[in-house]
């Protein structure tokens, strides 16, 4: 079949901080307690907010980006989604009309509906102003409800109630309850595996939901095929070491299945914990938090020497984000205290209270170009020269810096693999192999 039915809801907001996340979570947490099967997808390029949602609805979760996934990837996403699942919940980013293209964007063009959440605290009248706004803004999108989160009291529901416009029918809300809130940090919520009770959270957040008529709130939309070329077995044999552990876990569920595709064999180490390299051909060292672990990380020479005798060998290494910080000369925490790393990049990255670069970029490599995104709260301080830079997608200006020495490409950008697999995989293409292609 070319085609699938499947209900489905995009959550949204009028900006970052609403509680999309929270509300998204709960919804996958009722429906599964119902024993529905729940797909979710995150709108734009996150890491943390699925790793939440994942653990709630008990499935992968994957990206959905008409620049960076492109839309022939997300309709195909969603067609594959809709053939297994009862319900597929996007969690969308930032606000609703942010970014280009944004999560508006995504719904009419797969004409899915709206469930708006808004954060009520200090607000009651003008709850509905900003409703109704938010709602008439562009008429040819579809809302299936208004959410009212972190809702103070029974009262404070009725008031909000009596503010909406009758046109957007009853009010969904939830309490504010910190028995369920998501604790977070810099970058976001902190990751699923650092919450020790994030079950019980999610199961009270379930309990917390307040929604007329909530299982039929998700529309049934038909979701067609795209028309996609399976991939090339570019990487056949190719093993690739992934750096995956409480310090590195910022990697895309599409990048795995981008690479297993294109026949690569994955093996995952952990710079935190073991003293060897498994028997790899190259490494790829993804984003994380190596600041928060910068002692341990130090401290593990063994692993620090292989790495190093890695690339001494001239077998390539992909380093995004904390791991181009790992693999720099050293990490400088807020606290002022340096860390040695492994040192195949000259340079010290510097943790900083600021946001330190945010947003879609496109990469231009010899290998072709890849998209992907930037979001870091570190300086990277270096006399090394750019080998070239990445253009950012918002207004076409110079975007980061991206650093090769030998086989090694180092960068701050999270690189989205499905945007140009043959180029990925040319990333990771053993010397031997990469001469003959």
């Amino acid at each position: 079949m070319n085609s699938h039915r499947c209900r489905a809801l995009l959550i949204t907001a009028p900006a970052s901080g609403q509680g999309k996340t929270t509300v998204t979570a709960a919804l996958a947490r009722h429906y599964r307690q119902q024993g529905k099967r729940v797909h979710i997808f995150k709108c734009g390029p996150d890491f943390i907010d699925p790793m939440i949602l994942q653990q709630a609805s008990g499935q992968p979760v994957y990206s959905l980006d008409l620049w960076m996934v492109g839309e022939a990837l997300c309709r195909q996403q969603l067609f594959e989604a809709a053939k297994v699942a009862d319900l597929i919940l996007i969690e969308g980013v930032m606000g609703l009309f942010d970014g280009t293209p944004s999560s508006a964007d995504l719904a009419e063009l797969f004409d899915i509906p709206l469930l708006l959440v808004i954060n009520s605290k200090g607000m009651a009248q003008t709850f509905g102003a900003v409703a109704h706004g938010l709602t008439h803004y562009r008429p040819e999108l579809k809302f299936a409800a208004v959410l009212a989160n972190r809702v103070a009291s029974e009262r404070h529901a009725e008031m909000l109630s009596e503010s909406l416009p009758a046109a957007l029918g009853s009010l969904a809300y939830m309490g504010k309850d910190e028995a369920f809130e998501l604790p977070s940090r810099h970058l976001g919520l902190l990751q699923a595996s650092e919450v020790a009770d994030l079950d019980q959270r999610l199961n009270l957040a379930a309990a917390a939901l307040h929604i007329p008529n909530l299982e039929q709130l998700a529309a049934e939309i038909h979701f067609e095929a795209a028309v996609s070329e399976p991939l090339p077995p570019l990487l056949e044999g190719v093993r690739i070491g992934i750096a995956k552990d409480e310090a590195f876990s910022f990697i895309y569920n599409a990048n795995i299945d981008c690479l297993e595709r294109m026949g690569a064999e994955l093996h995952y180490f952990s710079p935190l914990h073991d003293n060897a390299l498994p028997e790899v051909d190259s490494l790829w060292f993804p984003g994380g938090y190596p600041e928060l672990h910068a002692e341990q990380l130090s401290a593990n020479q063994k692993i620090k020497q292989a790495i190093m005798a890695h690339h001494q060998s001239g077998q390539a290494i992909l380093a995004e984000c904390g791991g181009m910080l790992y693999l720099s000369e050293a990490i400088v925490t807020h606290q002022q205290q340096h860390h040695r790393m492994v040192g195949l990049l000259s340079g010290s990255a510097i943790m900083q209270q600021r946001l330190g670069g945010l947003g879609m970029q496109s990469v231009p490599l010899p290998e072709g170009e890849l998209r992907g995104h930037t979001f870091h709260y570190s300086h990277f301080e270096t006399s090394f020269e750019a080998m070239s830079y990445a253009t950012k997608q918002r207004n076409g200006q110079q975007g980061e810096a991206i650093y090769r020495q030998g086989r090694l490409l180092a960068s701050y950008i999270h690189l989205y693999f499905p945007s140009n697999p043959a180029a990925c995989a040319a990333l990771f293409t053993p010397p031997v192999l990469k001469m003959t292609l």
